[in-house]
């Protein structure tokens, strides 16, 4: 049972992630139960599950960030499941749009292969698809654990590919793409710099945070600058300007910033 450790006990820990992880699924049938999902209830209901998606897959690839710079090793006993629950999600959202479609099979494999957010979404989930099946003890066994983490390792490319799909299907209002966006390349970035099986110092992190941050404010302003109509140097100086929203360079930059915080109160050494 996903819910007990390797000794058969019961896990709060992964009992508690295992019950929050329907919970996003739950709320949104509710919702559309209800008849709160607007005119076209599928089509809401499917980016709600695919934007779940996207958050479930970035709190897998933060488990191991968390994990050293928190110090807390247990983190690591619901990383799997996580991963697990970003593929469902996954695969229900693909399910909602092919419902949309009417459920003609004809007509979503057209979709895809001529839409490129599209093609990129489903690369995306055909690559969790991969990781999940590969992602049980026997499988771990047979492929030897220097492959099957080089395989895993795909988990960031889809990641980027995903905030990638978010962003082309967005269009115009980017701000949450940009965010999800942002904090992957914090956590690619965070890969690059960590040493072996442990966590860079919090002035590495600062600087991280600051880079990242720097990186989603020029993504934003290209962006803008290449898809849309509208001015992206107002979008750029919007970063500077308090009395407006946060940006989402300021949230990653908060995001990085409470890492290395962490880091720095959890004791600043290897």
């Amino acid at each position: 049972m996903p819910w007990r450790d390797r000794d058969g006990r019961i896990s709060v820990l992964k009992l508690s992630v295992f019950l929050a992880l329907f919970v996003p699924g739950l709320w949104t049938l509710a919702v559309w139960l209800g008849g709160d999902l607007g005119p076209e209830p599928r089509r809401a209901a499917m980016k709600e599950i695919g934007q779940y998606t996207r958050y479930l897959l970035l709190l897998s690839l933060l488990v191991t960030p968390a994990r050293q710079v928190l110090r807390v090793p247990r983190l690591m006993t619901v990383r799997r499941m996580v991963g697990l629950g970003a593929l469902g999600y996954g695969l229900i959202h693909l399910a909602l749009y092919v419902a949309h479609q009417n459920f003609s099979l004809g007509r979503v494999a057209s979709e895809i292969a001529l839409r490129l957010y599209l093609t990129i979404g489903f690369v995306a989930l055909l690559g969790l698809v991969a990781l999940g099946a590969t992602s049980t003890d026997g499988m771990i066994r047979r492929l030897g654990g220097a492959a099957w983490r080089r395989l895993h390792r795909l988990a960031y490319p889809i990641a980027v590919l995903a905030a990638v799909h978010f962003i082309l299907h967005a269009k115009s209002n980017v701000t949450t793409p940009m965010v999800m966006a942002g904090l992957t390349l914090w956590l690619l970035g965070y890969r690059a710099v960590a040493p072996q099986g442990g966590a860079p110092g919090a002035a590495v992190l600062a600087a991280l945070a600051l880079g990242a941050a720097a990186a989603t404010a020029a993504m934003e302003f290209g962006w803008y600058a290449l898809a849309t109509g509208i001015n992206p140097w107002r979008v750029l100086a919007a970063n500077l300007d308090p009395a407006l929203a946060p940006r989402p360079a300021a949230w990653v930059l908060l995001a990085g910033g409470a890492m290395a915080l962490a880091r720095l109160l959890r004791g600043d050494r290897p």
